[in-house]
């Protein structure tokens, strides 16, 4: 799981906009760019070009 306290202060890297996350599988969702973000061994990948259409 990803530290909550990171949660916290980690935004869009595309649209600056709030992130939700998901456990199964990991991931974070934006739902302004409906693009979702990996999370691999609890460690966001926050590249746009890495990032995945919801």
């Amino acid at each position: 799981m990803v530290d909550p306290q990171l949660l916290e202060i980690l935004v869009c890297p595309k649209c600056k906009g709030e992130l939700e996350y998901h456990e199964e599988p990991p991931r974070l969702i934006c739902r302004t760019c409906r693009l979702q973000y990996a999370v691999k061994d609890d460690i966001p990948i926050m590249l746009i070009d890495e990032a995945e259409p919801l």
